[in-house]
């Protein structure tokens, strides 16, 4: 269990994580011409191209949905917000070992360094968000009210995340596998998830089977607000809450077992 000792801690050392977010930025940019404008650029070009080419160029459709931008949308809504869960997962399979040196030498609350990493997704995803939310509204396809239901499906999603990315870091200190295994799952993962492609394409057989993926039920979430101006199926995702929710508890208790063990392995 998380105790209140260690959420505490964690927040006497709130400065040791703003400022480390700040100098991932600084160091992700520095020599570059255009700098921090990078974080913008990027995205934007992902944005423009999606809805060029699936929208205009392809006659890309969903079944059921009217709308030029239709599946631009859906696309965007799958992939920005992937983007998110994957890079949480990425770094965190190999914080512990990133921050060997840091881990060794200094004393500090080492949950702190699963925090950062959780801290620099957040912010490169509202920068990329930010941008999806102004083609949306220049396309007049802003979902509404709505919109406010993706704050409990974004905290499900880094609750998952980071319990599993937490979970990953632990068992890469003493199995380095892990780490190369994590990337290659998130590959299959992704396909596995209908996010490109729509649910309903999908034989009759196999849908069922899609609610064992959790990340189904929340891309669905971000779907239903962003293509067809709904809330989520709030019952479907009872489950994917409590499962991340146990997810996250077991990441951390692992971590509080194994962190003097890990410190020697390091």
């Amino acid at each position: 269990m998380i105790s209140a000792a260690s959420l505490k801690a964690a927040w006497n050392f709130r400065g040791f994580v703003f400022g480390s977010v700040r100098r991932d930025y600084q160091l992700r940019y520095r020599g570059t011409m255009l700098g921090i404008a990078w974080t913008v650029l990027q995205p934007l070009a992902m944005i423009l191209i999606y809805t060029l080419v699936f929208s205009h160029l392809m006659k890309s459709r969903l079944p059921g949905v009217e709308g030029n931008f239709s599946y631009s949308i859906h696309l965007c809504a799958g992939v920005i917000t992937w983007g998110l869960f994957a890079e949480i997962i990425q770094r965190s399979q190999s914080v512990f070992l990133d921050n060997a040196n840091l881990i060794k030498k200094l004393s500090f609350p080492r949950l702190t360094l699963p925090v950062i990493v959780v801290a620099t997704a957040l912010l490169n995803f509202s920068i990329v968000f930010g941008l999806f939310l102004v083609f949306l509204l220049v396309t007049g396809n802003f979902p509404g009210v709505s919109i406010l239901a993706m704050i409990p499906l974004l905290a499900v999603q880094v609750l998952f995340a980071a319990g599993l990315g937490i979970t990953l870091g632990v068992l890469n200190v003493f199995f380095r596998d892990a780490g190369q295994l994590s990337g290659l799952l998130l590959q299959f993962w992704f396909w596995a998830t209908p996010i490109v492609y729509p649910a309903s394409i999908l034989p009759e057989w196999l849908r069922p089977w899609m609610n064992l993926n959790p990340m189904y039920q929340l891309m669905q979430g971000y779907q239903n607000i962003f293509v067809a101006g709904q809330l989520p199926d709030w019952q479907n995702l009872a489950l994917v809450t409590l499962f991340s929710a146990g997810l996250a508890l077991y990441a951390v208790s692992l971590f509080r077992r194994h962190s003097s063990e890990m410190v020697d392995e390091l």
